[in-house]
């Protein structure tokens, strides 16, 4: 069988700075390396960076309350995850009185900033991005209460009257055309608001790969990343956009291998928090299958 692998595949540079900012701390000494639910959206990893000292407390939203022993407090860090938080979350885990580190992706906070900057202003905010999500859910907590969360275009036709000062950003996991979509519809409604394209250039380069593989000749493709991973399953839904059987895993030991070997060519990619470690495992057992 033929592997065609994404040259995108695997971690983004704010999913690794945070890997890398939790793991320097564990080296240096800080222990426990705590996190305010999990550091990146892949079990795998979060495991195996458990097995160096670095473990998730709170829950995925991080919305709950976390009692921490007091050894704990004093002899470890605690760690905002890649996605965020809101303001008030950030002064709640300050307030704990652990030594604290913030391992926001940049990219998230160019977003979390340019809403700050509108809602002192008095715009509404309107974020293209799903309302569960941990990032969604951080964001939301910079708009001064005035944040609307949209995923749809009947989202959008049931906000309430928003005036003149509106400022449109998107989670930085979407699809571009979906937002450019939905920016269209708001405008039609607000041909004033202001839109600010922030889906990250690593969900963008993701996305067309999905492309570039069907165009190589992929007949199948493999989407590997975690179940609660936005970019991932956004990815695998783009698959399906093409026409084109989707295998989304976790790990090789979930490759359907009976329906995969009646392909020729197949694709892989992978979300931005899928470990190098986990990809080379699902290529090397596509790779070896005999059609």
């Amino acid at each position: 069988m033929k592997v065609i692998r994404a040259k995108s595949a695997g971690f983004c540079l704010g999913v690794e700075r945070a890997i890398n900012i939790a793991r320097d701390l564990a080296l240096k000494g800080r222990h426990p390396v705590l996190t305010d639910g999990p550091l990146i959206h892949n079990r795998q990893m979060m495991e195996k960076l458990g097995d160096e000292g670095i473990r998730e407390v709170g829950d995925y939203e991080s919305r709950s309350e976390i009692n921490i022993p007091e050894k704990e407090k004093t002899e470890g860090v605690l760690v905002v995850r890649a996605h965020g938080v809101s303001p008030t979350r950030r002064a709640y885990l300050r307030s704990l009185g652990m030594q604290f580190k913030d391992a926001t992706c940049p990219d998230v906070g160019i977003i979390a900033g340019k809403i700050k900057t509108y809602a002192s202003k008095g715009y509404e905010t309107v974020i293209f991005g799903d309302p569960k999500h941990p990032e969604v859910i951080g964001l939301m907590g910079y708009t001064e209460r005035r944040g609307h969360a949209v995923r749809s275009a009947e989202d959008i036709d049931k906000l309430p009257p928003l005036g003149e000062k509106i400022a449109m950003v998107s989670q930085s996991t979407m699809f571009t055309d979906d937002f450019h979509s939905m920016a269209e519809h708001l405008l039609k409604k607000y041909p004033k608001a202001l839109v600010f394209d922030t889906v990250c250039g690593a969900s963008k380069q993701r996305q067309s790969d999905v492309i570039t593989l069907a165009e190589q000749g992929a007949q199948a493709i493999v989407v590997i990343g975690g179940r609660h991973s936005a970019n991932t399953v956004k990815l695998a839904s783009l698959v399906e956009m093409q026409h084109l059987p989707c295998f989304h895993v976790e790990t090789a030991a979930e490759l359907d291998m009976k329906e995969l070997s009646k392909f020729d060519v197949v694709g892989v990619t992978a979300g931005t928090s899928t470990p190098s470690f986990l990809i080379d495992e699902v290529c090397q057992v596509l790779e070896d299958t005999k059609n």
